[in-house]
């Protein structure tokens, strides 16, 4: 059996997969957790085949964090299973070391067909992801700019997104609130806005957020 864990906000989400998979041939969840550091705490003293991972599970500040958990526990796989934009999140994923980015409006049974081939070695990306890193490799610099966006800058804009200030944003992930100040300037540049209400709805536009 593939023994599964995930890693989700959402309490209808843990009960709908487990209940799908409750009787699965081939996939056992041996554990479901509400935050970051309990993923911590689950793989340290139980074996995960897969972990399945929300972006947006509370305490998940960075895709750093979802790097050490690759680094730290080298025999359990990720799969992405997020709201989050594919086109502009999946990408970054992949370059983290995670196995698949799914989309949380995909079917259950698409989770599990995912979970079955990540487990015996296989790297999944739908074809849009594909295309997409393709024609970013073609366009010029000015219409990729905004896709070249850091993992920190995206972070900060999502936080931003959400209404958060800058000391609040600066708490969340541990620095410093002048730091924060110049990634704020930074995103405003390379978006090509001039204040924060027209770089909220353009990264809308963009699906950045």
């Amino acid at each position: 059996m593939i023994k599964v864990c995930l890693a989700d906000n959402q309490p209808v989400v843990h009960f709908g997969v487990k209940s799908y998979f409750k009787d699965h041939a081939e996939i056992s969840i041996v554990g479901h957790v509400g935050n970051y550091n309990m993923i911590l705490d689950m793989l340290k003293i139980k074996p995960i085949d897969i972990l399945v991972l929300d972006l947006e599970l509370e305490g998940l500040t960075s895709i750093n964090l979802v790097k050490y958990i690759l680094k730290e526990f080298p025999n359990t796989k990720i799969i992405i299973f997020s709201n989050l934009s594919e086109n502009i999140y999946a990408p970054n994923s992949l370059k983290a070391g995670v196995s698949a980015y799914l989309h949380k409006t995909s079917k259950l049974e698409t989770l599990g067909n995912v979970i079955v081939k990540v487990n015996n070695g296989a790297v999944i990306f739908n074809d849009a992801i594909k295309k997409s890193l393709a024609m970013i490799a073609k366009q010029n610099k000015s219409e990729r700019l905004y896709r070249k966006l850091s993992n920190r800058e995206i972070e900060v804009l999502r936080f931003l997104s959400d209404g958060k200030k800058n000391n609040e944003i600066s708490k969340i992930l541990g620095l410093n609130e002048k730091t924060i100040s110049t990634y704020k300037l930074r995103l405003l540049t390379k978006l090509n806005v001039t204040n924060l209400v027209d770089l909220v709805n353009k990264a809308k536009t963009l699906e950045i957020v």
